[in-house]
């Protein structure tokens, strides 16, 4: 008991008083309650019984021996029932001394300076506590992003996005058209070509379209005759 109230000692108390108070109160304490100081009085003469006042986070606890020290009588005060505290030093000590809100006040005189100073700045404290209380702070729910969708793209720029896939089969697409000299006029075969594509669906015009980029994809036609096949295809569709 006495390592956990190495904080609470100092050179003007009496570890053994102050085992013999805390051996007493570990039944006493509550839930939650933790004691921030102990006092022992100090008598000038003979200090065989001294009176001691604990200090806690939720109350004002007041020790006193009976029965020649078999025996302890406590009295407490929440914090709620405090009104003030006061400090009052002279020669062979201090007087601690709190009034209630009930017009009752307690005085432990004969305490070391050293302790009613402390004390008395613990008992502000939770006065202060009282007076105002920390607010938590709100919690602010965490900004989810908005989900964009973007809008459907045209054909043609869906036409762009298709992946490149291996053509096998080159003649099955490829319109009468490439097989002819560039000076050369257009075909009977092309103009059975635009009338094909004329009869296609829209399906099969995208499908076609396609099979356009693949060839560009893997090179086997350049820009500006893909750009011609998807302008003509683009005027059925």
């Amino acid at each position: 008991m006495i390592d956990n109230l190495k904080k609470i000692l100092n050179e003007d108390q009496d570890p053994k008083a102050i085992e013999k108070i805390t051996a007493k109160l570990e039944n006493l304490l509550m839930s939650n309650e933790e004691v921030g100081y102990i006092a022992v009085q100090k008598k000038p003469a003979v200090n065989i019984l001294p009176d001691s006042i604990v200090v806690t986070n939720k109350r004002i606890i007041l020790c006193k021996p009976k029965n020649l020290g078999l025996s302890m009588e406590f009295v407490d005060y929440d914090w709620d029932d405090i009104a003030a505290s006061f400090v009052k030093e002279g020669i062979l000590g201090a007087d601690f001394t709190f009034s209630t809100k009930s017009e009752l006040t307690h005085t432990v005189d004969y305490l070391p300076k050293n302790q009613a100073r402390k004390l008395y700045t613990f008992a502000k404290e939770q006065l202060d506590l009282l007076k105002n209380p920390k607010v938590a702070a709100p919690v602010v729910d965490e900004i989810k992003p908005v989900e964009v969708i973007e809008p459907i793209a045209e054909v043609e720029d869906i036409v762009e996005e298709v992946a490149t896939e291996e053509v096998t089969n080159f003649a099955e697409i490829m319109p009468a058209s490439t097989y002819t000299s560039f000076e050369e006029p257009k075909t009977e075969a092309a103009t059975s070509t635009e009338r094909k594509l004329s009869e296609l669906s829209q399906d099969e015009l995208f499908e076609k379209l396609q099979n356009y980029k693949k060839l560009l994809d893997n090179g086997l036609i350049l820009q500006g005759e893909y750009d011609n096949y998807k302008k003509e295809i683009l005027s059925y569709m």
